[in-house]
């Protein structure tokens, strides 16, 4: 019965939304109302077949990370998005983590810039969705879950993740980071279980992260200034600014290029060179699948 009831709330979400409103041609011969089921497969990261099945109720369970596509897709509020996971049998997530409710005024902002890299994240540098430009600069960070999925983990239990930084700059990058953690952990409750695990987890395997969190460092990166390495463009200068919500846990991140560089040019580059360079290699097989969050809005 919640399968039926689950598939008809889809179908009302998605008739009342006009593709423009998700940056989608409207078309002359368009005639139904809303979108179609197929492009809202396609901004979920879903097959045809498979959201076919869902609005029909004859589809498996659908998963968290599907949920959470399908929320994004359809521009749902924080209460349509609980409905949505309860109609499923899913728990619904704490806000803060990988499967965190995007605002849909963020995301239609984020909709809105074409032209330069941009991203949604967490307080805990959880990437939620990337715009193509974000990928094509970072690669796609939005399949991975657990803590993995926060970049500061990842910064300072991976060596990987420092590469596309220049290694002049991992001190101060670091630095950064904790003093970062530091204000988001005491703008969340005390007793916060993902800020206190993540803290404890790397107090425990990075003697770095423990010395720079002794110092007792506390402050938000509101805006920043970064040099990345492209594979294929080579070194690019940004100014890293934030959009903070309301409560403080999303921010929209958006790369402007450093005056005085020539950096303005290379990112003109990114919309040509796109995600070649990055997709092929950033984006596990698992990844693709219809079970994951989108990889960035249409």
């Amino acid at each position: 019965m919640k399968y039926t009831e689950l598939g008809a709330f889809l179908r009302s979400r998605r008739e009342r939304i006009r593709p423009a409103d998700v940056g989608l041609p409207s078309g002359p011969r368009r005639r139904v109302p809303g979108l179609r089921r197929e492009e809202v497969a396609q901004l979920a990261g879903a097959s045809v077949d498979y959201y076919n099945e869902l609005e029909r109720g004859a589809g498996s369970q659908p998963s968290e990370q599907m949920i959470a596509a399908l929320a994004r897709a359809l521009r749902l509020s924080a209460d349509e998005r609980d409905y949505l996971y309860r109609l499923a049998d899913r728990p619904v997530p704490v806000q803060g983590g990988a499967a965190s409710h995007v605002h849909p005024g963020m995301l239609d902002l984020l909709g809105r810039m074409t032209s330069t890299p941009a991203q949604v994240i967490t307080d805990l540098h959880v990437t939620l969705v990337q715009n193509p430009l974000a990928v094509a600069l970072l690669g796609d960070q939005s399949g991975l879950r657990g803590p993995r999925a926060s970049f500061v983990h990842r910064w300072f239990t991976e060596p990987a993740a420092r590469e596309p930084y220049p290694e002049a700059d991992h001190a101060a990058q670091s630095r950064a980071f904790v003093a970062d953690l530091r204000a988001a952990a005491a703008r969340r409750d005390a007793r916060d279980p993902e800020a206190g695990s993540m803290i404890r987890t790397l107090l425990g395997v990075s003697p770095e992260f423990a010395a720079l969190w002794a110092d007792h460092d506390v402050a938000f990166r509101r805006d920043d200034r970064k040099r990345l390495r492209h594979a294929t463009l080579g070194l690019i200068e940004v100014n890293c600014l934030n959009l903070f919500s309301e409560d403080g846990r999303q921010r929209l991140l958006w790369f402007t290029p450093a005056v005085g560089t020539e950096s303005a040019g290379l990112l003109e580059l990114l919309s040509v060179v796109g995600t070649q360079d990055v997709a092929t290699t950033a984006v596990s097989p698992a990844t693709r699948t219809a079970g994951r969050s989108p990889r960035r809005p249409r």
